[in-house]
């Protein structure tokens, strides 16, 4: 089971946070599509994903996305997707 708590942060605060949560196992080639549900749960446009976000939530069970990171204006400082592990 896949687990990922997802926040945005403003002014080192979080103004949204919640629990993503898949059956399946982890897929990295999939990483796009649970980044982009685990944003709509929130309410969030998803960001841009390049192979070193892959690879920072692979080795360190945490990637941090910065507004530069988004094609639409976002209103936080950074969005941190953390993997939760039970």
């Amino acid at each position: 089971m896949l687990r990922i708590w997802i926040k945005t942060l403003k002014d080192g605060k979080i103004v949204k946070q919640a629990v993503y949560e898949y059956d399946g196992k982890m897929d990295y080639a999939e990483f796009h599509r649970h980044v982009y549900e685990a944003c709509r749960l929130i309410d969030e446009p998803s960001p841009v994903i390049v192979k070193p976000h892959i690879f920072n939530y692979a080795k360190y069970n945490h990637v941090k996305f910065l507004p530069d990171d988004f094609v639409e204006s976002v209103s936080f400082d950074k969005m941190i997707l953390e993997n939760v592990a039970r």
